[in-house]
């Protein structure tokens, strides 16, 4: 029963925070007693894979709750760090938007397209939100179809946050970097939902790439330094 549930995890069925259906719901789907869906569920919670919702219920862990809290640490206090962490995105995400554009679901596309579209809206209207960027990223992961790059980017979730966070409110505060960022976004998405594998990694590179060189750019140490 344990292994049923965690394989629905995996498989990126229970996006990381959502909530899970009742026991009595899940029971009735998997033809055992509510006894046996409570052990697991507990034995999941154990584990680390999932936690208690306040008032009730279930929900698949969020990174926040279970990032080492060293990483985090990391980051703030090294712009290097911050540099490194940069480039292994670039590795990772140009993976998984390769297999987004590859496996996505209609379903998916379409939330990629509503998170493109309040990210136009923003731009339109002269919002800064970190919270698209975070959105667009982590739809992109459950674009995937990867159970296990889903799971690495719920525990970076709050790390990525921050980040994310520093991009608009702080790094990328020039005329026009939001338009690029916006654009960047399009370009991606638009490859998702043509099934582009090779042109969203592309695109995915390009924009994480221009990130890289404002970081090399702004944090470069002055002549003489």
């Amino acid at each position: 029963m344990t292994e049923h549930l965690l394989a629905r995890i995996a498989s990126g069925e229970w996006a990381v925070g959502q909530r899970l259906p009742g026991e009595r719901q899940l029971a009735e789907q998997m033809g055992v007693s509510r006894v046996s869906v409570r052990a697991a569920l507990q034995t999941l919670k154990t584990q680390g894979f999932l936690d208690a919702v306040q008032g009730g219920g279930t929900r698949v862990i969020s990174n926040a709750d279970t990032m080492h809290p060293g990483l985090a640490e990391l980051v703030r206090v090294s712009h290097a760090n911050l540099h490194d962490l940069a480039e292994m995105r670039v590795i990772l995400e140009s993976w998984a938007v390769r297999r987004a554009a590859q496996s996505a679901t209609p379903a998916q596309i379409a939330e990629l397209a509503d998170i493109v579209a309040a990210g136009a809206a923003d731009l339109e209207r002269g919002l800064r939100k970190a919270e698209n960027d975070i959105d667009f990223h982590l739809a992109v992961a459950k674009a995937s179809g990867s159970g296990v790059y889903i799971h690495l980017m719920g525990l970076f979730r709050g790390i990525l946050q921050q980040v994310l966070d520093y991009h608009r409110y702080e790094l990328f505060t020039a005329p026009g970097d939001d338009a690029t960022i916006q654009d960047h976004h399009q370009a991606i998405f638009d490859a998702i939902r043509a099934g582009d594998a090779d042109a969203a990694a592309a695109a995915m590179q390009r924009h994480l790439g221009w990130v890289l060189v404002r970081y090399r750019t702004v944090h470069a140490p002055a002549p003489g330094a």
